[in-house]
């Protein structure tokens, strides 16, 4: 019985699979490193955290790149999910309001784009 040929979509759909899983792994990567490194404590209310509720413990990128990644942690703070959310918030409408963020750059969006080389991967398995 001959294969059936995989088609665009299929292709798609299997890059795109890889790009969400290695995000995930990137994030596991440098959160096991902040939890390594620093209390686990919130940055901004200072809540404690134990293993039970660690999953609301996350890693803060305190330039907005998820791609700067220091193995000295300097980049990174650990917040609650709340104050977490708060950060974003507050960027976001500093931002709408043209108000200078971190890092110098009005910036209105996410500057990480996990499908960035998306092109480059489909050339070549049409």
């Amino acid at each position: 019985m001959a294969k059936k040929p995989e088609s665009s979509n299929d292709r798609l759909n299997k890059i795109v699979a890889g790009a969400q899983r290695n995000q995930l792994q990137r994030e596991q990567d440098y959160r096991e490193q902040a939890l390594k490194l620093y209390p686990w404590i919130c940055g901004r209310c200072q809540r404690e955290f134990t293993r039970e509720n660690l999953q609301e413990l996350t890693v803060h990128h305190r330039n907005h790149n998820h791609d700067d990644n220091p193995a000295n942690g300097s980049n990174w703070e650990l917040l609650c999910l709340y104050c977490h959310d708060n950060e974003h918030q507050r960027l976001l409408e500093a931002a709408a309001q043209g108000k200078p963020v971190p890092g110098g750059k009005k910036e209105t969006s996410a500057t990480h784009n996990p499908f960035a080389n998306l092109k480059s991967l489909m050339k070549g398995k049409e």
